[in-house]
């Protein structure tokens, strides 16, 4: 059964279910289109999950079919009328940056759930997450340079380190529209799925993800981040250091217990 967490705001409900927390953008009548109570809840709950040892997913979707319509440069600018999340946009250092995934991204694999639309800065935060799962009748695009902006959540940098450089040029000079199934082949998203579909298939991949030893796969998160622009000498050093603990945990020798006795392992994250 999912527990709403106190960090949600009335723009973001945040709900843990066991090892999993479902994050939710929830503006429908703007299609979700980013706010400060939004952002806040957002960044809250990044760090959330990086902090608590028992979650070990996260998961980013949109209620009232739609995924993210990118920033309210109004609703962004005016302060929220909850003084809670006034405090903590006050408390936090660049909380727009955290919550946009530009800055300080969970340590933790996160999947994107999309329906609808997801443009602008709902791509951007698409490129933020480390797995999605993409209705067919989505549609996703950067649209900033068509409204002469700038994709500030970092995608003019991250996209062509993802899907290659002429992929990346051809979303971020033409700012276009995209289908789903042009973003599966530029390799920017890992499955398409039946309208309404997207968040039971994330859950899916979030139980598969959640199943494996936290320990191996948060570090194997972590040392892709570390070294993906080191000489391959210098990277597999980083990947020793991160590696060779997990080799010795207590969830290593749990998961060849387990395979030895056929049974699913118990992993503690130790």
């Amino acid at each position: 059964m999912a527990e709403r967490l106190p960090i949600s705001t009335e723009h973001c409900t945040v709900e843990r279910d066991g090892h999993v927390v479902v994050v939710t953008l929830d503006r429908p009548e703007a299609r979700n289109a980013l706010s400060t109570a939004m952002l806040v809840g957002m960044a809250d709950a990044w760090a959330y999950i990086s902090a608590t040892p028992e979650v070990r997913v996260g998961i980013l979707t949109g209620a009232g079919g739609h995924f993210c319509a990118g920033a309210d440069l109004k609703a962004m600018g005016t302060p929220s009328s909850d003084p809670r999340v006034r405090e903590r946009a006050a408390q936090i250092p660049d909380f727009h940056w955290k919550g946009l995934l530009r800055d300080a991204r969970p340590t933790k694999p996160l999947i994107a759930a999309i329906e609808g639309y997801a443009v602008a800065g709902g791509t951007e935060l698409l490129v933020g997450t480390d797995l999605r799962v993409v209705a067919e009748d989505a549609t996703l695009g950067l649209y900033e340079a068509r409204r002469g902006l700038f994709p500030m959540g970092g995608s003019a940098i991250r996209l062509p380190r993802q899907i290659g450089y002429a992929n990346a040029m051809d979303l971020l000079l033409t700012a276009r529209s995209v289908t789903p199934s042009e973003a599966l082949a530029m390799g920017l998203i890992n499955k398409i799925v039946p309208s309404g579909g997207a968040l039971a298939a994330a859950r899916e991949l979030a139980d598969q993800i959640a199943a494996c030893g936290p320990l191996a796969v948060q570090a194997i998160l972590r040392t892709y981040r570390e070294t993906e622009h080191l000489p391959e000498e210098e990277a597999l050093k980083v990947s020793d250091e991160i590696g060779w603990p997990v080799i010795g945990s207590e969830d290593a020798k749990e998961g060849s217990r387990a395979f030895k006795e056929k049974r699913p392992a118990v992993f503690k994250g130790k």
